[in-house]
Protein backbone atom coordinates (compact mmCIF):
# COMPACT_ATOMS: atom_id res chain seq x y z
CA UNK A 1 0.00 0.00 0.00
CA UNK A 2 0.82 3.56 -0.24
CA UNK A 3 1.78 3.98 3.32
CA UNK A 4 1.51 1.91 6.55
CA UNK A 5 0.17 2.70 9.59
CA UNK A 6 1.89 2.52 12.83
CA UNK A 7 1.00 -0.74 14.76
CA UNK A 8 0.44 0.90 18.11
CA UNK A 9 -1.28 4.41 17.46
CA UNK A 10 -1.18 7.29 16.32
CA UNK A 11 1.01 9.65 17.82
CA UNK A 12 -0.64 13.16 17.48
CA UNK A 13 1.57 16.02 15.98
CA UNK A 14 -0.94 18.57 15.34
CA UNK A 15 -0.40 19.76 19.08
CA UNK A 16 -0.50 22.86 20.61
CA UNK A 17 2.73 24.19 23.18
CA UNK A 18 1.57 27.32 24.04
CA UNK A 19 -0.70 27.33 20.81
CA UNK A 20 2.73 26.32 18.30
CA UNK A 21 1.87 23.46 16.29
CA UNK A 22 4.51 21.05 16.79
CA UNK A 23 4.66 18.73 13.82
CA UNK A 24 7.31 17.93 10.88
CA UNK A 25 6.44 17.18 7.21
CA UNK A 26 7.96 15.57 4.92
CA UNK A 27 7.71 16.41 1.10
CA UNK A 28 6.65 14.07 -1.57
CA UNK A 29 8.34 13.06 -4.63
CA UNK A 30 7.76 14.41 -8.10
CA UNK A 31 3.68 14.53 -7.11
CA UNK A 32 3.79 18.60 -8.08
CA UNK A 33 1.13 20.18 -9.49
CA UNK A 34 2.50 20.73 -13.29
CA UNK A 35 0.98 22.84 -15.99
CA UNK A 36 -1.00 20.38 -18.59
CA UNK A 37 -1.95 22.25 -21.38
CA UNK A 38 -3.93 25.21 -19.58
CA UNK A 39 -4.65 23.24 -16.87
CA UNK A 40 -3.20 21.44 -13.85
CA UNK A 41 -1.92 17.68 -13.74
CA UNK A 42 -3.18 16.10 -10.62
CA UNK A 43 -0.70 13.10 -9.13
CA UNK A 44 -3.27 9.67 -8.62
CA UNK A 45 -0.58 8.55 -5.96
CA UNK A 46 -1.17 12.06 -3.51
CA UNK A 47 -5.12 12.58 -4.72
CA UNK A 48 -6.76 9.10 -5.36
CA UNK A 49 -8.31 6.48 -2.75
CA UNK A 50 -9.21 3.03 -3.06
CA UNK A 51 -13.01 4.05 -2.21
CA UNK A 52 -14.43 0.54 -2.98
CA UNK A 53 -11.77 -2.57 -2.33
CA UNK A 54 -13.26 -5.61 -4.07
CA UNK A 55 -12.79 -8.68 -1.59
CA UNK A 56 -9.79 -10.41 -2.50
CA UNK A 57 -8.68 -7.36 -4.92
CA UNK A 58 -5.44 -6.35 -4.97
CA UNK A 59 -6.06 -2.59 -5.60
CA UNK A 60 -3.70 -0.08 -3.98
CA UNK A 61 -3.04 3.36 -4.37
CA UNK A 62 0.67 3.06 -4.84
CA UNK A 63 3.30 5.71 -4.89
CA UNK A 64 3.21 6.03 -9.10
CA UNK A 65 -0.92 5.39 -8.83
CA UNK A 66 -3.37 3.19 -9.46
CA UNK A 67 -2.05 -0.39 -9.36
CA UNK A 68 -3.13 -3.59 -9.68
CA UNK A 69 -6.18 -2.94 -11.04
CA UNK A 70 -7.88 -6.25 -11.82
CA UNK A 71 -11.46 -6.23 -9.94
CA UNK A 72 -14.47 -4.50 -11.67
CA UNK A 73 -15.67 -4.10 -8.11
CA UNK A 74 -13.04 -1.49 -7.06
CA UNK A 75 -13.57 2.23 -7.26
CA UNK A 76 -10.61 4.72 -7.04
CA UNK A 77 -11.88 8.24 -6.10
CA UNK A 78 -9.74 11.64 -6.73
CA UNK A 79 -10.43 14.82 -5.46
CA UNK A 80 -10.17 18.27 -6.44
CA UNK A 81 -11.84 21.92 -5.46
CA UNK A 82 -12.86 24.15 -7.59
CA UNK A 83 -13.35 27.51 -6.63
CA UNK A 84 -15.44 28.77 -9.70
CA UNK A 85 -18.49 27.42 -11.60
CA UNK A 86 -17.54 25.95 -15.31
CA UNK A 87 -16.45 23.12 -17.28
CA UNK A 88 -13.92 20.73 -16.14
CA UNK A 89 -12.15 18.34 -18.88
CA UNK A 90 -10.65 15.51 -17.94
CA UNK A 91 -7.78 13.29 -19.66
CA UNK A 92 -5.97 10.41 -17.55
CA UNK A 93 -2.37 9.16 -17.62
CA UNK A 94 -2.31 5.92 -18.26
CA UNK A 95 -1.22 2.56 -19.93
CA UNK A 96 -2.66 -0.68 -20.30
CA UNK A 97 0.48 -3.49 -19.91
CA UNK A 98 -1.59 -5.96 -22.32
CA UNK A 99 -5.09 -5.76 -24.10
CA UNK A 100 -7.29 -3.15 -23.95
CA UNK A 101 -10.06 -2.15 -21.31
CA UNK A 102 -12.93 -0.40 -20.83
CA UNK A 103 -13.10 2.51 -18.19
CA UNK A 104 -15.76 4.51 -16.37
CA UNK A 105 -14.88 7.94 -15.64
CA UNK A 106 -17.93 9.55 -13.35
CA UNK A 107 -18.11 13.15 -11.98
CA UNK A 108 -20.72 15.54 -11.36
CA UNK A 109 -23.77 12.67 -11.91
CA UNK A 110 -22.19 12.08 -15.69
CA UNK A 111 -20.07 9.27 -16.85
CA UNK A 112 -18.20 8.38 -19.65
CA UNK A 113 -16.51 5.46 -20.70
CA UNK A 114 -13.24 5.02 -22.01
CA UNK A 115 -11.62 2.75 -24.49
CA UNK A 116 -7.63 2.49 -23.48
CA UNK A 117 -5.33 0.11 -25.11
CA UNK A 118 -1.25 0.75 -25.41
CA UNK A 119 1.70 -0.59 -23.41
CA UNK A 120 3.40 2.91 -22.70
CA UNK A 121 1.64 5.57 -20.89
CA UNK A 122 0.29 8.14 -22.82
CA UNK A 123 -2.83 10.77 -22.66
CA UNK A 124 -6.68 9.12 -23.00
CA UNK A 125 -9.19 12.25 -23.17
CA UNK A 126 -12.04 11.79 -20.81
CA UNK A 127 -14.78 14.07 -21.70
CA UNK A 128 -16.49 17.32 -20.25
CA UNK A 129 -18.64 17.79 -17.08
CA UNK A 130 -20.08 20.79 -15.89
CA UNK A 131 -19.52 21.61 -12.39
CA UNK A 132 -22.26 23.78 -11.23
CA UNK A 133 -20.75 24.83 -7.78
CA UNK A 134 -17.87 25.55 -5.96
CA UNK A 135 -16.21 23.18 -3.44
CA UNK A 136 -14.36 19.60 -3.90
CA UNK A 137 -15.39 17.50 -6.93
CA UNK A 138 -14.88 13.87 -7.10
CA UNK A 139 -14.18 11.78 -9.94
CA UNK A 140 -14.77 8.10 -9.61
CA UNK A 141 -12.77 5.78 -12.09
CA UNK A 142 -14.38 2.09 -12.43
CA UNK A 143 -13.34 -0.79 -14.42
CA UNK A 144 -15.41 -2.10 -17.14
CA UNK A 145 -13.80 -4.72 -18.98
CA UNK A 146 -10.57 -6.00 -19.73
CA UNK A 147 -9.24 -8.29 -22.02
CA UNK A 148 -5.37 -8.19 -20.24
CA UNK A 149 -4.58 -9.13 -16.83
CA UNK A 150 -5.34 -5.56 -15.30
CA UNK A 151 -7.34 -2.34 -16.50
CA UNK A 152 -5.07 -0.20 -17.15
CA UNK A 153 -1.61 1.48 -14.59
CA UNK A 154 -2.54 5.36 -14.28
CA UNK A 155 -0.18 8.03 -12.94
CA UNK A 156 -2.12 11.52 -13.12
CA UNK A 157 -5.25 12.83 -14.10
CA UNK A 158 -4.87 15.76 -16.57
CA UNK A 159 -7.41 18.82 -15.26
CA UNK A 160 -8.55 21.38 -17.16
CA UNK A 161 -11.71 23.87 -18.24
CA UNK A 162 -12.89 26.70 -16.67
CA UNK A 163 -13.55 25.76 -13.72
CA UNK A 164 -10.18 25.41 -12.96
CA UNK A 165 -7.63 28.09 -12.19
CA UNK A 166 -4.57 28.97 -9.90
CA UNK A 167 -6.75 28.79 -6.79
CA UNK A 168 -7.73 24.92 -7.59
CA UNK A 169 -7.18 23.12 -4.62
CA UNK A 170 -5.54 19.60 -4.72
CA UNK A 171 -2.69 17.57 -3.16
CA UNK A 172 1.16 18.64 -4.33
CA UNK A 173 3.71 18.14 -2.30
CA UNK A 174 3.88 17.21 1.92
CA UNK A 175 2.10 13.97 0.56
CA UNK A 176 1.75 11.68 3.60
CA UNK A 177 0.43 14.37 6.01
CA UNK A 178 -2.01 15.65 3.55
CA UNK A 179 -3.48 12.23 2.64
CA UNK A 180 -4.54 12.05 6.25
CA UNK A 181 -5.54 15.04 6.10
CA UNK A 182 -6.21 18.31 8.24
CA UNK A 183 -6.06 18.17 12.00
CA UNK A 184 -8.46 20.41 13.51
CA UNK A 185 -7.60 21.63 17.26
CA UNK A 186 -9.98 23.78 19.96
CA UNK A 187 -7.46 25.89 22.04
CA UNK A 188 -8.93 27.36 25.70
CA UNK A 189 -8.21 29.51 27.55
CA UNK A 190 -7.17 29.34 31.27
CA UNK A 191 -8.84 31.64 33.53
CA UNK A 192 -6.56 34.47 34.51
CA UNK A 193 -4.31 34.38 36.97
CA UNK A 194 -5.09 30.77 38.27
CA UNK A 195 -2.66 27.91 38.16
CA UNK A 196 -4.89 24.97 36.88
CA UNK A 197 -4.64 21.75 38.36
CA UNK A 198 -7.42 19.93 36.63
CA UNK A 199 -8.50 19.19 33.13
CA UNK A 200 -11.81 17.73 32.92
CA UNK A 201 -14.17 17.20 29.64
CA UNK A 202 -16.49 15.14 27.87
CA UNK A 203 -16.63 13.67 24.10
CA UNK A 204 -19.44 12.32 22.40
CA UNK A 205 -18.84 10.81 18.67
CA UNK A 206 -21.85 10.70 16.63
CA UNK A 207 -23.34 7.80 15.11
CA UNK A 208 -21.58 6.94 11.49
CA UNK A 209 -18.88 9.52 12.38
CA UNK A 210 -16.40 7.03 13.81
CA UNK A 211 -14.38 5.79 10.82
CA UNK A 212 -10.75 3.59 11.16
CA UNK A 213 -7.81 5.80 11.76
CA UNK A 214 -9.58 9.08 13.90
CA UNK A 215 -7.52 10.20 17.16
CA UNK A 216 -10.65 12.22 19.45
CA UNK A 217 -8.16 14.29 21.31
CA UNK A 218 -10.23 15.67 24.62
CA UNK A 219 -7.44 16.75 27.57
CA UNK A 220 -4.59 18.37 25.64
CA UNK A 221 -2.14 20.32 27.44
CA UNK A 222 1.49 21.71 26.79
CA UNK A 223 3.26 18.24 27.72
CA UNK A 224 0.82 15.49 26.29
CA UNK A 225 -2.25 14.27 25.29
CA UNK A 226 -5.12 12.38 26.45
CA UNK A 227 -8.46 10.57 24.22
CA UNK A 228 -9.78 8.27 22.54
CA UNK A 229 -8.98 6.21 19.14
CA UNK A 230 -10.46 3.81 16.13
CA UNK A 231 -7.27 1.58 15.76
CA UNK A 232 -9.14 -1.22 13.34
CA UNK A 233 -12.43 -2.44 13.10
CA UNK A 234 -11.92 -4.69 15.85
CA UNK A 235 -10.10 -2.54 18.12
CA UNK A 236 -10.98 0.90 20.01
CA UNK A 237 -8.27 2.66 22.53
CA UNK A 238 -8.44 4.78 25.27
CA UNK A 239 -4.57 6.63 25.07
CA UNK A 240 -2.35 8.61 27.79
CA UNK A 241 1.20 10.09 26.54
CA UNK A 242 3.59 12.17 27.99
CA UNK A 243 6.56 13.74 25.65
CA UNK A 244 10.09 13.74 26.58
CA UNK A 245 11.53 17.11 27.28
CA UNK A 246 14.66 15.56 25.29
CA UNK A 247 13.04 16.47 21.41
CA UNK A 248 13.25 13.42 19.62
CA UNK A 249 11.85 11.13 17.46
CA UNK A 250 14.17 8.04 18.71
CA UNK A 251 13.08 7.40 22.48
CA UNK A 252 16.15 5.05 22.70
CA UNK A 253 18.27 8.39 22.40
CA UNK A 254 17.02 9.84 25.24
CA UNK A 255 18.80 10.14 28.35
CA UNK A 256 17.89 8.81 31.27
CA UNK A 257 17.65 11.68 32.86
CA UNK A 258 14.92 12.71 30.31
CA UNK A 259 13.04 9.70 30.29
CA UNK A 260 9.40 9.88 30.96
CA UNK A 261 8.68 7.80 34.72
CA UNK A 262 5.85 5.42 35.04
CA UNK A 263 4.31 5.84 38.52
CA UNK A 264 1.20 3.76 38.10
CA UNK A 265 -1.20 2.12 35.93
CA UNK A 266 -4.76 1.06 35.71
CA UNK A 267 -6.45 -2.65 35.21
CA UNK A 268 -5.77 -3.79 32.15
CA UNK A 269 -3.66 -1.01 30.73
CA UNK A 270 -0.80 -1.26 28.40
CA UNK A 271 2.54 1.55 29.08
CA UNK A 272 5.48 1.73 26.64
CA UNK A 273 7.47 4.80 24.77
CA UNK A 274 6.26 6.21 21.29
CA UNK A 275 8.42 7.54 19.19
CA UNK A 276 8.48 9.14 15.38
CA UNK A 277 6.64 11.95 16.40
CA UNK A 278 8.27 13.13 19.33
CA UNK A 279 9.02 10.60 22.14
CA UNK A 280 8.09 10.07 25.82
CA UNK A 281 6.01 7.68 27.68
CA UNK A 282 2.72 6.07 26.14
CA UNK A 283 -0.09 4.56 28.12
CA UNK A 284 -3.97 2.59 26.51
CA UNK A 285 -6.36 0.61 27.72
CA UNK A 286 -8.45 -1.22 25.06
CA UNK A 287 -11.88 -0.20 25.45
CA UNK A 288 -14.70 -0.89 22.82
CA UNK A 289 -16.33 2.65 23.22
CA UNK A 290 -19.22 3.45 21.59
CA UNK A 291 -20.57 6.09 19.26
CA UNK A 292 -23.65 8.08 20.87
CA UNK A 293 -22.11 7.48 24.23
CA UNK A 294 -20.36 10.35 26.28
CA UNK A 295 -17.38 10.07 27.87
CA UNK A 296 -15.49 11.85 30.60
CA UNK A 297 -11.52 13.00 30.47
CA UNK A 298 -9.68 13.90 34.00
CA UNK A 299 -6.07 14.97 34.13
CA UNK A 300 -4.07 16.48 36.37
CA UNK A 301 -0.66 17.57 36.92
CA UNK A 302 1.19 18.61 40.23
CA UNK A 303 5.16 19.70 40.45
CA UNK A 304 6.41 17.89 42.89
CA UNK A 305 9.02 20.65 44.33
CA UNK A 306 12.25 18.21 42.80
CA UNK A 307 12.36 19.98 39.55
CA UNK A 308 9.71 17.44 38.51
CA UNK A 309 5.95 17.49 37.43
CA UNK A 310 3.34 14.34 37.93
CA UNK A 311 0.62 13.88 34.88
CA UNK A 312 -2.25 11.76 35.76
CA UNK A 313 -5.48 10.62 33.82
CA UNK A 314 -8.78 8.90 34.57
CA UNK A 315 -11.60 7.73 32.02
CA UNK A 316 -14.80 7.45 33.22
CA UNK A 317 -17.39 5.36 30.59
CA UNK A 318 -21.23 5.08 31.33
CA UNK A 319 -20.62 1.28 30.64
CA UNK A 320 -18.34 1.15 33.49
CA UNK A 321 -20.20 3.52 35.58
CA UNK A 322 -17.03 4.78 37.58
CA UNK A 323 -13.64 6.26 37.23
CA UNK A 324 -10.92 4.30 35.28
CA UNK A 325 -7.18 5.22 35.94
CA UNK A 326 -5.19 4.97 32.68
CA UNK A 327 -1.85 5.89 33.87
CA UNK A 328 0.27 8.37 36.24
CA UNK A 329 3.70 9.88 34.67
CA UNK A 330 6.44 11.76 36.12
CA UNK A 331 8.20 14.11 33.53
CA UNK A 332 11.71 15.69 34.71
CA UNK A 333 12.93 19.00 34.26
CA UNK A 334 9.71 20.74 34.66
CA UNK A 335 7.78 22.43 37.01
CA UNK A 336 4.42 23.25 35.88
CA UNK A 337 0.31 23.00 36.15
CA UNK A 338 -1.56 22.47 33.54
CA UNK A 339 -1.04 25.01 30.56
CA UNK A 340 -2.20 25.56 26.84
CA UNK A 341 -5.33 23.26 27.13
CA UNK A 342 -6.67 22.47 23.94
CA UNK A 343 -8.39 19.37 22.02
CA UNK A 344 -8.39 17.99 18.69
CA UNK A 345 -9.45 15.42 16.16
CA UNK A 346 -7.51 13.91 13.51
CA UNK A 347 -6.97 11.24 10.91
CA UNK A 348 -3.49 8.87 11.64
CA UNK A 349 -3.82 7.03 8.96
CA UNK A 350 -3.63 8.04 5.04
CA UNK A 351 -5.59 5.71 3.56
CA UNK A 352 -8.64 6.89 5.85
CA UNK A 353 -7.88 10.67 4.81
CA UNK A 354 -11.25 10.51 2.45
CA UNK A 355 -13.14 9.68 5.49
CA UNK A 356 -15.17 12.39 6.91
CA UNK A 357 -15.51 12.32 11.26
CA UNK A 358 -16.90 14.45 13.56
CA UNK A 359 -16.71 15.24 17.16
CA UNK A 360 -18.97 17.32 20.14
CA UNK A 361 -16.98 18.34 22.53
CA UNK A 362 -18.61 19.83 25.55
CA UNK A 363 -18.39 20.52 29.77
CA UNK A 364 -14.89 21.72 29.62
CA UNK A 365 -13.78 22.75 33.35
CA UNK A 366 -11.00 23.59 34.96
CA UNK A 367 -9.94 23.04 38.57
CA UNK A 368 -7.48 25.48 40.22
CA UNK A 369 -5.00 25.28 42.80
CA UNK A 370 -7.22 26.08 45.10
CA UNK A 371 -10.31 23.22 44.74
CA UNK A 372 -12.03 26.37 42.71
CA UNK A 373 -13.85 24.84 39.37
CA UNK A 374 -13.99 27.21 36.46
CA UNK A 375 -16.53 26.59 33.08
CA UNK A 376 -14.73 26.98 29.88
CA UNK A 377 -17.25 28.37 27.52
CA UNK A 378 -15.09 29.97 24.92
CA UNK A 379 -12.79 28.34 22.28
CA UNK A 380 -10.53 29.32 19.22
CA UNK A 381 -10.44 27.27 16.27
CA UNK A 382 -7.06 26.33 14.79
CA UNK A 383 -5.85 23.87 12.64
CA UNK A 384 -2.37 22.16 11.56
CA UNK A 385 0.27 22.84 8.81
CA UNK A 386 -2.00 20.81 6.33
CA UNK A 387 -4.98 23.21 6.65
CA UNK A 388 -2.86 26.18 6.93
CA UNK A 389 -0.81 26.01 3.57
CA UNK A 390 -3.93 25.03 1.87
CA UNK A 391 -3.74 21.32 1.03
CA UNK A 392 -6.72 20.41 1.89
CA UNK A 393 -9.55 22.46 2.92
CA UNK A 394 -11.92 19.73 4.63
CA UNK A 395 -12.17 21.22 7.74
CA UNK A 396 -14.43 22.89 10.34
CA UNK A 397 -15.43 23.58 13.87
CA UNK A 398 -18.08 25.63 15.97
CA UNK A 399 -20.36 25.59 18.57
CA UNK A 400 -23.34 23.51 18.16
CA UNK A 401 -26.43 23.42 20.98
CA UNK A 402 -24.31 23.40 23.82
CA UNK A 403 -21.41 21.84 22.86
CA UNK A 404 -18.40 22.42 20.30
CA UNK A 405 -17.62 20.64 17.42
CA UNK A 406 -14.80 19.49 15.20
CA UNK A 407 -15.05 18.27 11.87
CA UNK A 408 -12.60 16.91 9.36
CA UNK A 409 -11.84 14.70 6.00
CA UNK A 410 -13.93 13.67 3.76
CA UNK A 411 -13.83 16.57 1.51
CA UNK A 412 -16.62 18.90 2.35
CA UNK A 413 -16.69 22.25 1.00
CA UNK A 414 -17.63 24.62 3.41
CA UNK A 415 -14.56 24.84 6.05
CA UNK A 416 -14.21 27.50 8.93
CA UNK A 417 -11.60 30.33 9.11
CA UNK A 418 -8.28 29.61 11.40
CA UNK A 419 -8.26 31.57 14.18
CA UNK A 420 -12.28 32.20 14.64
CA UNK A 421 -13.44 32.06 17.77
CA UNK A 422 -16.81 30.77 19.45
CA UNK A 423 -18.38 30.79 22.49
CA UNK A 424 -21.32 27.91 24.43
CA UNK A 425 -23.45 28.85 26.70
CA UNK A 426 -22.79 28.48 30.27
CA UNK A 427 -25.06 25.25 31.49
CA UNK A 428 -24.64 22.45 34.20
CA UNK A 429 -22.88 22.23 37.57
CA UNK A 430 -18.60 21.64 38.40
CA UNK A 431 -17.47 17.99 38.02
CA UNK A 432 -18.57 16.44 41.47
CA UNK A 433 -15.34 14.29 41.48
CA UNK A 434 -14.34 12.97 44.72
CA UNK A 435 -10.05 13.01 44.10
CA UNK A 436 -9.72 11.22 47.25
CA UNK A 437 -10.76 8.33 46.03
CA UNK A 438 -9.92 7.96 42.66
CA UNK A 439 -8.08 4.82 41.73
Amino acid sequence: MFVKVPILVSLCLTVFCSSVMKAEHQTGKGLSGVAADTGVTVSLAANAWLIHAAQGGTEEVSETGLSNWSNQQAVFSAFIRVNQPGMLQLSLRAKVPSGASKIKVSVAGKSVTLNASGSSYHKIAAGNFNIRDTGYVRIDLQGISKSGTVFADATDLYVSGSAVNEKSVFIKDDIYWARRGPSVHLVFDPPAGKNIASFYSEITVPAGEDPIGSYYMANGFGEGYFGMQVNSATERRVLFSVWSPFETDDPKSIPDSMRISLLKKGTNVRTGEFGDEGSGGQSYLVFDWKAGNTYRFLTNAKPDDKGNTVYTSWFFAPELGNWQLIASFKRPKTSTYLRSMYSFLECFDPNAGYLGRKALYGNQWMRDTNNQWHQITAMRFSADATARAGRRLDYAGGVTGQQFYLQNCGFFSKYTPIGAKYSRTAVGQAPVIDFDSLP
